[in-house]
């Protein structure tokens, strides 16, 4: 990305298991927990005070009937129905260790025999995840001369006559060459890949979402340069290319992740940012008490948005644009934190899923 103005029992043991991991009112419990202990200890009295066995055996209803009174708690409580949001399902931490593996790989920018290994590793975890992943291969004029490009698209396996997505989600996974320093690009081109592979596994789990997205990881969105209509955006360019005309109304809208990682987070959404999807963005992040950590920048910005919105696919760039370590070699782990890829995860799934994918 580039600034445009610059370059008891085992029963109730295990019904006890159960309800330390649901949200059930202590009260209820306690109280459930009382009557079964009362019907025990009533059994147990029954039972030492008469030596028919007959008799002893007719005890056991109690218990049990003692133990489904507990149990219907968990069926009758709505709280307890374990009906988890689609934005409480994203863990910052597996999203940081997939930044961690792709940094582990060291620079791998456009053209580079790393960036295969990246490559590989995008699309293992992506057919992990459920989806179909196909390469998008080609070649451009660099300032370098002619390099290999492969953008990663991404759709979920299923139904091979079902509708076409209508929304995508985006991020650039090589790094910048540098010939003087190591660019690993922890946060520029890692945590935003990191971030959207993730996504990808949470929003796998939930058919209603999934069948209406893309995923497209986009290859040589770095210059070599400096940026301009030559240099740089190459990914997201050759895609746009692909569905300039008709074809970009089969989308709706998009979203770009880039630098969304930092420490001490703070995104910035660019300028020329579609109006409605910026201000949906901001509910979804108050909705979640997230809200100081999204602001306006000032400015344009050139990133891979910029060639989707040419073609008429409205597309945010959610971005942290105010991060000191960018293009430089202490772009490194320890500048990113699981608890920022959380915060961006969590608002991106409450928009799609309450606001992006509705329209």
């Amino acid at each position: 990305m580039f600034l445009a103005c610059q370059t008891g029992s085992d029963v109730s043991h295990k019904i006890l298991g159960r309800l330390r991991e649901t949200p059930i009112h202590v009260h209820q419990l306690i109280k459930a927990f009382q009557k079964i202990e009362k019907a025990r200890a009533e059994q147990d009295e029954w039972v030492g005070q008469t030596s028919d066995r007959a008799t002893a055996i007719k005890a056991k209803p109690v218990q049990l009937a003692a133990i489904l009174l507990l149990m219907s708690f968990l069926q009758v409580d709505p709280s307890l129905a374990g009906d988890t949001k689609v934005w409480e399902e994203f863990s910052g931490e597996k999203a940081l260790a997939h930044v961690q593996r792709l940094v582990d790989l060291g620079p791998h920018p456009g053209g580079s025999a790393a960036i295969e290994k990246a490559r590989d590793y995008i699309e293992e975890q992506l057919r992990h995840s459920g989806w179909q992943v196909t390469r998008q291969a080609f070649t451009d004029d660099t300032p370098r001369g002619k390099i290999h490009f492969v953008n990663l698209i991404a759709r979920f396996s299923g139904d091979a006559n079902a509708a076409s997505p209508s929304f995508l989600l985006c991020s650039h996974y090589d790094t910048k060459l540098f010939d003087t320093i190591r660019f690993v690009g922890a946060n520029d081109g890692g945590s935003s890949t990191g971030l959207l592979l993730e996504l990808a596994r949470v929003i796998g789990q939930h058919p209603s979402l999934v069948r209406k997205l893309e995923l497209a990881f986009f290859d040589g969105e770095e210059a070599y340069e400096n940026f301009s209509d030559k240099d740089g955006l190459y990914g997201s360019r050759y895609f746009a290319r692909r569905f300039q005309g008709e074809g970009a109304k089969q989308f709706g809208g998009g979203i770009l992740f880039d630098m969304v990682g930092d420490r001490s987070l703070d995104i910035t959404l660019p300028a020329d940012s579609p109006a409605a999807m910026a201000r949906d963005v901001f509910a979804a992040a108050e909705a979640l008490k997230l809200r100081k950590y999204f602001s306006y920048l000032d400015r344009d910005l050139i990133d891979d948005h910029a060639p989707l919105n040419a073609i008429g696919i409205p597309t945010i760039d959610i971005i942290d644009f105010d991060y000191p370590w960018w293009h430089t070699a202490d772009d490194t782990m320890d500048k990113i934190s699981a608890q920022s890829l959380q915060i961006v995860g969590s608002v991106a799934l409450y928009y799609l899923s309450e606001f992006g994918l509705k329209r």
